[in-house]
């Protein structure tokens, strides 16, 4: 079954079209959003779970809700689910419809090939325990000099796992296609400054909906200052601000220029991706939404 594939910046309505073309192809959605995987991180991660109901019928979804947060998941992780997700709703004859902006996991879905699976080498771990930071990064950068992970730099068991990973794929393995074959892909792209004035009317929202009691939720479950920090743009200033590092108001403008930078770097590696040779269909943000799905449809005929 053709995997029809919704993506772009944060914010400009990518549920919704990806919800209508569901309830028009009766299919079902897979997430590609690399926090929406836990639980309890609804408002800062943009669930809209309200979206997924047409006419009192909720559309099914996967990849949502499926660790709690505090739990390690990763592009590896998200391939083997995401193919696993696509396989079953291919064999119960619905459509598959991945949606999401990260540009990681949405590589991984349309990379040719499985990614191989790497195992923990303790050796090498033991020969780099000594390692300060700076040196783990040094090393890993010299294995993969175009690093675009930002986290891999910052987090000490990501960036020896990150170097793990390299050393792998260095060596001689046999790897599988992956069972995706045409997939089409649907971009939705939107004016800059308009992207950045609903970027900041959504924040606003999020923020009165209660996404502060949200972190503060996390906390009082277990979840680290750290892990917030490694979650990222809202869990991570929203953490700072709890924990009395930032104000309230410079938390609320930080984390609206983070947000726009992400914007930012989403549609970077969207270009990134067409240059690599994958097709893009881009449709325009302010289209209704009768007309973005008029045109989504015309294209997957």
């Amino acid at each position: 079954m053709e995997l029809i594939v919704i993506l772009g910046p944060t914010a400009v309505g990518k549920t919704s079209l990806a919800v209508n073309l569901a309830d028009r192809l009766d299919g079902e959605i897979i997430s590609a959003d690399s926090r929406q995987v836990y639980r309890g991180m609804d408002l800062g991660t943009g669930k809209d779970l309200e979206e997924y109901i047409v006419d009192c019928r909720k559309i099914k979804t996967h990849l949502i809700d499926i660790k709690d947060a505090g739990n390690a998941y990763n592009v590896f992780d998200f391939q083997k689910d995401f193919y696993a997700s696509y396989i079953e709703i291919a064999e119960n004859k619905k459509r598959p419809i991945l949606c999401g902006g990260s540009g990681l996991y949405l590589e991984s879905a349309l990379a040719k090939e499985k990614m191989l699976e790497v195992p923990f080498n303790q050796n090498l771990r033991d020969s780099l325990k000594n390692y300060s930071q700076s040196k783990l990064v040094e090393k890993l950068k010299s294995l993969q000099p175009k690093m675009h992970n930002e986290t891999d730099r910052i987090d000490r068991e990501r960036t020896i796992r990150a170097i793990e990973i390299e050393l792998f794929k260095n060596e001689d393995h046999k790897v599988e296609k992956s069972p995706i074959q045409k997939p089409v892909v649907i971009g939705i792209k939107m004016d800059r400054e308009k992207l950045r004035d609903r970027i900041e009317v959504r924040l606003n929202q999020r923020l009165d909906y209660g996404m502060v009691q949200e972190v503060e939720r996390l906390i009082e479950a277990g979840v680290s200052h750290q892990q917030l920090l490694y979650y990222g743009l809202e869990y991570k200033f929203i953490a700072q601000y709890l924990n009395k590092e930032l104000p309230y108001d410079q938390m609320v403008v930080k984390l609206l220029q983070a947000i726009r930078q992400f914007a930012k770097r989403q549609m970077t590696w969207y270009r990134r991706m067409e240059k690599k040779g994958q097709k893009i269909h881009w449709i325009d943000a302010d289209e209704s939404a009768e007309e973005k799905l008029r045109i989504v449809l015309e294209i997957v005929k």
